[in-house]
């Protein structure tokens, strides 16, 4: 993908940080290459997932982080997952997504976290002038999105962004209600 950044972004990583909780059950949707759950592996949280499309991207994955366990992985439809978490990390999955699927995706989101369950990571805060994916928004529709399900915590443009995305990116964090 052309948003594939090579590596974990600097906002993802300062967020994973910060968790002390290493039990916390944690999902990465859309997790591409997966550099964010081969971080938290790394890291050594214990219950990290990952749902991803691509088997291609999955197997890019497990290439680079072969130790992580195979059951953790969902490869397919993340409008499936049946199971719930304390955290899902947010970082390129929903910008993936047809603007028509979004009120879904906050749905699903909301459905599968646990009561208090968090989304925590980036959206773009921008409108791309093109036909994405990646497909941008403004502070206002996300705000209108996820406020009846979510309480949002915090939305401001990331202080720490790649150098690419500076400026163009809101650092989230969202409880469901």
């Amino acid at each position: 993908m052309g948003w594939d950044t090579g590596g974990i972004t600097t906002p993802i990583k300062n967020l994973i940080d910060k968790l002390k909780d290493k039990s916390l059950s944690i999902l990465i949707p859309g997790a591409g290459n997966g550099y964010e759950a081969a971080y938290l592996h790394q890291n050594e949280f214990e219950n990290v997932f990952i749902c991803e499309w691509s088997k291609q991207a999955v197997g890019n994955f497990l290439s680079s982080c072969p130790e992580f366990p195979e059951n953790r992985i969902k490869t397919g439809d993340f409008f499936t997952i049946e199971k719930r978490y304390d955290l899902i990390i947010e970082q390129t999955f929903f910008c993936a997504l047809p603007r028509s699927m979004r009120q879904k995706y906050v749905s699903k989101c909301s459905d599968i976290l646990k009561p208090g369950g968090k989304i925590k990571g980036l959206l773009f805060a921008l409108e791309f002038d093109f036909q994405g994916p990646p497909h941008g928004g403004t502070k206002e529709e996300y705000k209108r999105l996820f406020s009846g399900k979510f309480n949002i915590n915090h939305m401001e443009i990331a202080r720490d962004s790649i150098k690419p995305r500076a400026g163009n990116e809101f650092f989230i964090e969202m409880a469901r209600k």
